[in-house]
């Protein structure tokens, strides 16, 4: 299906907020807030999960699974296996001022 990281990243690369992906999947703004704020994999209800990915999809994101190819091409971003984004949330300052964290 999509997880919540591949939601943030699908709206930045529309450049959209909240409420515009709302109005083109037709769910409310706390249903989007809730989506993005999930551990991992969005749950919730299976027609509202099909008109996010609907929407996505029409708006030009192409959803890729784990270990999965893109079959259209184009730009886009993908974390690399086995990469925990939270330990690139700034906590490890001391990493980062050593050259060993991302500029």
């Amino acid at each position: 299906m999509i997880t919540a990281p591949q939601l943030r990243a699908a709206r930045a690369l529309l450049g959209i907020d909240q409420r515009r992906l709302a109005e083109l999947s037709g769910l409310s703004v706390p249903t989007i807030q809730r989506m993005e704020a999930s551990e991992a994999m969005i749950r919730g209800n299976v027609d509202s999960l099909m008109k996010l990915i609907a929407a996505l999809e029409a708006a030009g994101i192409e959803l890729i699974g784990e270990g999965a190819t893109s079959q259209a091409g184009g730009r886009g971003v993908r974390l690399k296996a086995g990469l925990n984004p939270a330990r690139i949330s700034g906590a490890d300052e001391a990493e980062a001022e050593v050259g060993g964290g991302l500029p």
